[in-house]
């Protein structure tokens, strides 16, 4: 009799702790939802992230509508992808946040070394006035010095040799400020346009640009994508080398050329062209 009692007990016992798994499972179902609910909703509630892992995000909701929607039987496949869409969804937030801010930092790389380049174009611009300025005190000081030098024609010969020499020295620092110049103004146009300038040489009068003669499109009725390029670091490298000379347009396509540049801030009233000729050349005084 006792030991049918004990059986009893047991086989009493055994059903309660089979009828109460369905509770504890669903009971660890919901706490398994409550804490990922609340790792999305830190996703929500971050001003950094809040905007990230759109798509990810969900995703990972609807794993977890489906979560909690599951059939016991299909719990537990419910709750790994619940959990791992969420965990893609922070990663993806993350990530994607990190990104804007390596973007952010090239676009400020970008402006400090423009900010740069137009520091050092107007150092030169400077430097080339100072030196300008000295050339024409010293050029009216040597005129002062030929009224005074009739004493002798030997004496005459010595000062002009002086001259000469103070002013070919002068000549080669006014020219080498003109290059220091040219070159800081074409690494500033360069950057600012995002493009390269056409050829380049430097003669008696002025920089000289060549534009090929695929710059065209077919008719000469307008600029190639890559000659418009070409034409906005031109107008760049006009803008900082300063100055109110007249720019001089010519070849054929020589009012095409000038509508680009007068389009990128380059005044009409500088622009000077000129038809015919089979190269197209910009004259930058």
């Amino acid at each position: 009799m006792k030991r049918q009692s004990m059986f009893a007990v047991a086989l009493l016992s055994a059903v309660m702790f089979t009828a109460g798994m369905p509770a504890a499972r669903a009971q660890q179902q919901g706490q398994t939802y409550e804490a990922l609910s609340q790792r999305l909703a830190v996703l929500d509630a971050d001003p950094k992230l809040a905007s990230q892992g759109a798509y990810e995000r969900f995703q990972a909701r609807e794993a977890l509508e489906a979560l909690d929607k599951a059939r016991s039987a299909d719990r537990e496949a419910a709750r790994y992808v619940a959990e791992r869409r969420v965990t893609i969804a922070e990663l993806a937030a993350r990530n994607q946040a990190m990104q804007g801010e390596l973007l952010q930092l090239e676009r400020q790389r970008s402006d400090l070394l423009i900010e740069a380049s137009r520091r050092d174009a107007a150092s030169a611009r400077a430097e080339a006035e100072r030196l300008r300025l000295q050339a024409q005190m010293q050029a009216e000081e040597a005129a002062r010095l030929r009224e005074q030098a009739d004493a002798g024609e030997a004496a005459m010969q010595d000062v002009e040799v002086a001259l000469k020499g103070v002013a070919g020295a002068q000549e080669a620092r006014l020219a080498a400020a003109r290059e220091r110049q040219s070159r800081l103004a074409r690494e500033e146009a360069e950057l600012v346009a995002g493009a390269k300038l056409p050829p380049f040489k430097r003669e008696r009068r002025g920089d000289v640009f060549t534009l090929s003669t695929d710059a065209f499109t077919s008719g000469r009725a307008a600029l190639t994508s890559s000659a418009e390029g070409n034409v906005r670091a031109l107008a760049a490298y006009i803008q900082a080398m300063g100055g109110s000379g007249t720019v001089r347009v010519a070849g054929q396509g020589a009012d095409v050329v000038r509508d680009a540049l007068t389009a990128a801030g380059v005044p009409a009233s500088r622009i000077q062209t000129a038809g015919g000729g089979t190269r197209l050349e910009v004259v930058v005084p």
